[in-house]
């Protein structure tokens, strides 16, 4: 027992003395630290200054933050060899070495994002500001972190999007020029003047709050469609969205008073449903059998549509109340 007392007192007594022999590289290591955090600090205020100057700010944020952990980084590993002089620089670097691999692969993806942050703040396809659409999200940007792009939707909801989708994936940038065009197609009867439609559309344009003067409204024959001759409208505005969303709404509905105003129609789509016994007198041989009409000498006179009558259990009457075939052809 009084042997591994002694053992123990003696261990004791080279703790103490050891920290004896370290207490002044503890000392001198706690003022270096304290210099590289003075450092870190004002290199960070240095380069967030400079940055926020050339209208770059969340760069100046990635960058800074980058900068004063490097060199918090590299006062640790100063502050390490002073407090242990038998600890060589080189050592500690190789291990570090090794070390980022294996944290390379389980950071992976936070890299991934922050060097691809990096890369889009220093090409700055897109500015915080900017109305952009990624994938299916469309919205302005807020700002761009380390790790994310923060948007804000037309209906105020915040989308955190990865940087790396950002810079992988394709983006329309909205605002990325001074005005912005948009179209809409307006149809009008085939008895109609296209000629003279699309030049009341144009001269109405002109007139329209938020349509930009030059480039000049369009109104082009677009389409022969079913039912009407489609004119398609274009016409250029200020890029924001909520400009384009304003415009579109005064656009239409200036268009269609000067249309009507014009004495132009503003047809809506038709559709024809024959009867069976619903046809012309000049539609052929009516004894013969066709489709969904049945062969005989004896065939059902031709009537107008005016002369039948549905009921509520979808029976179909003549006007005189006798029953018939409901089936229609379309």
């Amino acid at each position: 027992m009084e042997t591994d007392a002694s053992i123990t007192l003696e261990r004791i007594e080279g703790f103490i003395t050891g920290f004896w022999w370290i207490l002044p590289n503890l000392g001198i290591a706690l003022v270096v630290f304290l210099i590289f955090l003075a450092v870190a600090w004002g290199v960070r205020a240095g380069v967030s200054r400079f940055f926020h100057h050339r209208g770059r700010p969340d760069l100046a944020a990635l960058l800074a933050g980058f900068a004063r952990w490097s060199i918090i980084a590299l006062g640790l590993l100063v502050v390490a060899t002073i407090v242990f002089p038998s600890v060589k620089p080189a050592d500690v670097l190789a291990t570090l070495g090794i070390g980022s691999i294996a944290i390379g692969f389980a950071f992976k993806d936070i890299l991934q994002n922050w060097l691809a942050g990096l890369l889009i703040l220093l090409r700055q396809p897109f500015r915080q500001g900017d109305q952009i659409v990624v994938g299916k999200h469309e919205g302005t940007v807020e700002r761009i972190e380390a790790r994310a792009t923060l948007i804000r939707t037309y209906d105020g909801k915040r989308v955190i999007i990865p940087n790396s989708s950002v810079y992988t994936e394709s983006v329309t940038v909205n605002t990325a020029f001074g005005q912005r065009r948009s179209e809409y197609d307006v149809g009008i009867g085939y008895g109609d003047d296209v000629r003279k439609a699309c030049e009341v559309i144009r001269n109405v344009l002109k007139e329209v709050p938020g349509v930009a003067p030059a480039p000049a409204p369009e109104a082009i024959p677009w389409e022969l469609a079913g039912s009407s001759i489609n004119i398609r409208v274009r016409w250029w505005t200020e890029p924001h969205q909520a400009d384009v969303v304003h415009a579109r709404g005064e656009v239409i509905y200036a268009v269609r008073e000067a249309l009507a105003e014009a004495g132009i129609d503003l047809p809506f789509p038709t559709n024809v449903v024959l009867l069976h016994d619903q046809t012309e007198e000049a539609d052929g041989d009516r004894t013969r059998q066709r489709e969904g009409w049945p062969a005989g000498d004896n065939p059902p006179a031709p009537r107008h549509l005016n002369e039948v009558v549905i009921d509520g259990g979808g029976e179909l009457k003549d006007a005189g109340n006798a029953p018939r075939s409901s089936r229609r052809r379309h």
